[in-house]
């Protein structure tokens, strides 16, 4: 198949740093080039790929809030892609809204990737309610709850490359916390929990211009340098590192968040998650087998107050964290959210989407 792979122009793909979107694109992207299919990849310039690659910036145009702002320069690049849409037997749309004005002037079959559940603003909504006869593949069968009416004609989940992952069978000795410095994703929780235990937190994760103001006032007082520390954003190479080290992965998420990387990359390093019931954490973890789901969670939905409920779970399931098998963790990865299992999804969309009456 000649296949096009339409990636946010934000980062480069793979990231460098803290990029999931990105980092799924890049393993699908490697992923169906090896298998054979003719792939070109729309990026920045600055992206590394064995697939074609077709630019319009030389560099990632960066977090940038002003440029994110201005709808030209993504309409820029999503053009590039449409207006080469016959050169294609489908085109991957992993950049959400933009594409989907542009996907009904073209005769090639387009499919939607994720699209965000953060707090969707109004007018996201709407465009996705005037686009729902398109073809979305949703990452988890939570993500599908807000707008059912969507045409989801696939869930796939993500995978990843386990060989980046090397499992390790002794339990480590800190906690971690891992992503985006952000409220809804629960670091004040986090720490909390680690204080009450007397335990050390690693938090990691890069910091958006836009929650800065969140980090200085709020998650930072908390970081005593000592107990917790703050390790900030790492490279994509360092990751398998500081999960092999920790303890457990503490993921008390404040929203209903369609997937979660960080879980998947923790177990698969044999690392178990204790986690708040939101969003796909149901489908990602097994309760008391790879890790602890705090179900009696009301945690607030700006995320800025913490849930003293939630904490309390968390404190009573790292207690209990022995009775979990870091060979559990490892194959609830191996059998269910590997690159393999993510792209086999992805290509059964491709071929129904081409042959329909079959």
């Amino acid at each position: 198949m000649k296949i096009a792979q339409l990636a946010p122009p934000w980062l480069p793909v793979p990231p460098t740093g803290y990029g999931g979107t990105e980092l799924i694109v890049h393993s699908l992207t490697e992923e169906l080039v090896k298998r054979g299919h003719d792939v070109t990849l729309f990026a920045s310039g600055d992206s590394k790929t064995s697939a074609k690659l077709s630019s319009v910036f030389e560099k990632a145009l960066g977090n940038s809030g002003a440029i994110k702002g201005d709808a030209l320069h993504p309409l820029l690049h999503y053009i590039e892609c449409f207006e080469k849409a016959e050169q294609f037997d489908i085109i991957h749309n992993h950049a959400q809204y933009y594409a989907m004005f542009l996907a009904d002037l073209v005769k090639t079959p387009v499919v939607h990737g994720s699209y965000s559940k953060e707090s969707t603003p109004e007018e996201k909504i709407h465009t996705l309610k005037r686009f729902r006869d398109h073809n979305f593949i949703s990452i988890s069968n939570n993500q599908r709850n807000d707008l059912p009416e969507l045409n989801y004609v696939a869930t796939v989940y993500n995978g990843i490359d386990l060989s980046e992952f090397p499992f390790i069978k002794e339990q480590g000795k800190y906690l971690l916390w891992f992503g985006r410095i952000t409220a809804k994703k629960g670091p004040v929780d986090a720490i909390e929990a680690a204080n009450s235990l007397g335990l050390p937190l690693k938090l990691v994760g890069a910091i958006d211009p836009i929650e800065q103001e969140y980090f200085d006032s709020v998650v930072k007082p908390l970081i005593d340098g000592k107990l917790i520390t703050y390790e900030g954003e790492i490279s994509v190479f360092d990751k398998a590192k500081v999960y092999e080290g920790a303890i457990c992965t503490l993921y008390p998420i404040h929203w209903e968040e369609p997937f979660g990387l960080v879980m998947a990359e923790s177990m698969a390093s044999g690392t178990p998650v204790v986690a708040y019931n939101r969003g796909s954490v149901s489908e990602l973890v097994e309760d008391g087998i790879t890790g602890f789901i705090i179900r009696e969670n009301p945690a607030s939905s700006d995320g800025y107050r913490i849930s003293e409920v939630g904490v309390a779970g968390l404190v009573a399931a790292v207690k209990r964290i022995g009775e979990i098998s870091r060979e559990a963790c490892r194959k609830r990865i191996e059998e269910n959210f590997t690159v393999e299992k993510m792209v086999d999804g992805y290509e059964a969309v491709y071929k129904k989407l081409l042959n329909p009456q079959h």
